[in-house]
């Protein structure tokens, strides 16, 4: 008879451990569901900023006059590792300029955002922003010219 006591605080031992468990579990399940903060934004309601540093969408920037500052020195395609940056120089039709560049694309769909680009540039005339909904729904969306780097459309 003896035994058979000994199996039974055993079992009784094993279902008041597990009881316990399940109830630490539960507690830790409700406590996230109500007490810890969370971290899902409900987009495109709520946006959240760009961290610092972050490296977005490109741009060309222009002079004080409204031309490209970019001189077509290839710094910024040579310093690519993606090659992903194209560009044709023509002469520049202004004076203070050997060159400018005639066709400037870059192939988003091969950058890897590195900033290499940005660096290279002796003039300062490309900078990635910090815009980073860059959506779009077929791929030639992704082919930035000119015009769009200019003028960020």
């Amino acid at each position: 008879m003896h035994d058979n006591d000994n199996g039974t605080e055993k079992k009784n031992l094993f279902h008041s451990i597990y009881l316990i468990e399940i109830f630490k579990g539960m507690m830790n399940t409700l406590k996230h569901f109500w007490l810890v903060k969370k971290f899902t934004v409900q987009y495109p309601e709520e946006k959240l900023k760009a961290a610092k540093g972050y490296r977005g969408e490109h741009r060309l920037k222009k002079d004080d006059q409204g031309r490209p500052k970019c001189v077509a020195c290839f710094m910024c395609a040579t310093a690519c590792p993606a090659e992903c940056i194209h560009i044709k120089a023509g002469e520049a039709p202004w004076p203070d300029r050997d060159k400018y560049p005639e066709e400037f694309e870059i192939d988003l769909l091969r950058c890897i955002y590195c900033g290499y680009c940005e660096l290279a540039c002796p003039c300062d005339a490309i900078e990635l922003t910090e815009t980073f909904n860059i959506v779009s729904t077929t791929r030639g969306e992704k082919l930035y010219n000119k015009e769009r780097l200019l003028n960020g459309k």
